[in-house]
């Protein structure tokens, strides 16, 4: 049998889950749906967490790309496409992207794309840039910066 929840037990319980990490609307939305409420107490609870300051799509959204960029190493493009999976606006989105440094952007993908590509040396050239390609791009890295290097490593 599921349990149910009181308005102040979830609210409680959210508190908690948001504590703990940062949260969108949407994470505590599904939650909260999860947990068999109603669509007016979903509501009422976000209304008090986005109140309390537990919730700040900004603040989320900031912390997530900066995350997926120092840890996971994904590119823009990737981080892009899951903010927007989670319903984060065009708005936070940019004020995310702007949490990334230029400079370390490109260092990142030199680092990344030298180690992948010393990792593919038992490869023939053609499939090395396949792999690299493909690598890449499953990361989310904008297109021509994949391009460029391919051209600096596949001369070395």
């Amino acid at each position: 049998m599921n349990k149910t929840y009181t308005v102040s037990e979830a609210l409680e319980k959210m508190r908690h889950y948001c504590a703990y990490q940062e949260r969108c609307h949407k994470e505590i939305k599904d939650k909260l749906y999860a947990m068999r409420m109603i669509p007016e107490v979903i509501e009422q609870v976000m209304g008090t967490l986005v109140n309390e300051g537990y919730v700040n799509e900004s603040r989320f959204s900031q912390q997530f790309a900066r995350g997926k960029f120092s840890i996971k190493h994904w590119g823009k493009l990737r981080i892009t496409r899951e903010l927007k999976l989670r319903k984060v606006s065009t708005y936070d989105i940019k004020l995310a992207l702007k949490e990334i440094d230029e400079a370390s952007y490109l260092r990142k993908i030199n680092e990344i794309s030298e180690k992948k590509w010393e990792q593919l040396s038992r490869h023939t050239p053609q499939i090395r840039k396949q792999k690299l390609f493909q690598y890449l791009a499953y990361r989310g890295w904008e297109t021509h910066l994949i391009y460029e290097q391919l051209d600096r490593l596949a001369v070395n």
